[in-house]
């Protein structure tokens, strides 16, 4: 299967959901920085990058010392209902911080992401950056891109309770002209609510759905900490066991070593159906852009033994511009609107 072969060979149908945790926005970052040099923290540091030392120093050491895994820190700080200033303040300076990040005008890994998959593809993020949505944006001026999805909020959107709807941070309803309240960033506690917040819960409710039809699922940058029980739950809902997803592929992008980043996931991996690369650029997303769930097809059910052969058709690394990347990706979209263009004629 030639590259030419592969960039023709249009399905219809096939999703291709992936998720991605904080290793995905680092990730997206590390060659082209933050716009503004800011730096993107992780939960080990982010006390740190954030300035909040001295938030933090009026605790006691109960809650200080836990201060370098924010995770285990803030599950124990919200139990201590006489510290809520102080959870406010934190709370109120991370979504100050991450509503500021902004993307750098050079193509960054989220671009390469939004433009390999195609509109029945979808992509949920755990991450509260703004990175995902500001690559969904600019990338749509070129073409029809994934779903997005926000599991535990984003900095981004804002939401209207009135008429259930969302949309930018700031701006009003079009329907009921009603303002997009800022939408609540669920931070990591032990026991999270996923179905107290609207917003939050038909996130959820989407993604079970978008899971149990999935031919492949990519996990950027997700370790599945264990404060992410009813998380891990319920995209286990989604997906099902390993022997109901026998003929589905599962792939692993993450920068720890293989069997610890396999073994957070043996729940959802059925036999040797799964794959494992360090790198964006390694796995089947840019081997395979916007082919990727053809490309699976294509090798698990071959018409003939040569069928299971292809030469691929990765995107290159070095986009200096969005338009020169653009350029590179307008045969693989043509490809497509000619699909699309003669099912209609068909039906018609």
């Amino acid at each position: 299967m030639t590259r030419q072969d592969e960039i023709e060979r249009v399905r219809g149908n096939g999703t291709h959901v992936v998720l991605l945790g904080a290793g995905a926005s680092i990730a997206s970052t590390i060659k082209n920085s933050e716009k503004n040099g800011r730096s993107l923290p992780a939960m080990n540091n982010i006390i740190q990058v954030l300035g909040m030392e001295q938030i933090v120093a009026g605790l006691p050491k109960e809650l200080t010392n836990l201060s370098a895994d924010f995770e285990k820190f803030y599950s124990l700080l919200v139990q201590h209902k006489e510290f809520e200033d102080q959870q406010q303040l934190i709370e109120k300076t991370i979504y100050q911080y991450f509503s500021e990040l902004e993307l750098p005008d050079q193509p960054t890994i989220y671009d390469y992401l939004v433009l390999s998959l195609r509109p029945k593809d979808v992509i949920a993020t755990f991450n509260w950056d703004p990175f995902l949505y500001q690559a969904f944006v600019r990338n749509g001026k070129f073409t029809k891109t994934p779903g997005i999805l926000f599991l535990h909020g984003t900095v981004s959107l804002g939401y209207s309770k009135e008429d259930k709807r969302a949309g930018p941070a700031g701006y009003y309803s079009k329907a009921t002209k009603s303002y997009l309240d800022p939408i609540k960033l669920l931070y990591p506690v032990e026991k999270k609510d996923y179905n107290k917040d609207d917003f939050i819960r038909g996130q959820w409710e989407q993604i079970v759905l978008e899971l149990k039809k999935a031919e492949r699922i990519t996990v950027f940058g997700y370790r599945a900490p264990d404060s992410d029980v009813e998380a891990i739950e319920l995209l286990q809902k989604g997906w099902g066991t390993p022997d109901e997803r026998a003929m589905e592929q599962f792939e692993l992008i993450d920068v720890r070593e293989e069997q610890e980043v396999k073994q957070s996931w043996n729940g959802f991996i059925h036999s040797h159906h799964y794959s494992y690369s360090t790198s964006f650029f390694d796995s089947s997303i840019a081997r395979h852009p916007r082919r990727s769930v053809e490309s699976y097809r294509h090798w698990s059910q071959p018409f003939s033994p040569s069928d299971a052969f292809q030469d691929g058709n990765r995107v290159p690394d070095n986009f200096q511009t969005l338009d020169e990347m653009w350029d590179w990706y307008k045969p693989i979209v043509a490809a497509e609107e000619k699909f699309v263009a003669e099912i209609k004629k068909k039906q018609s």
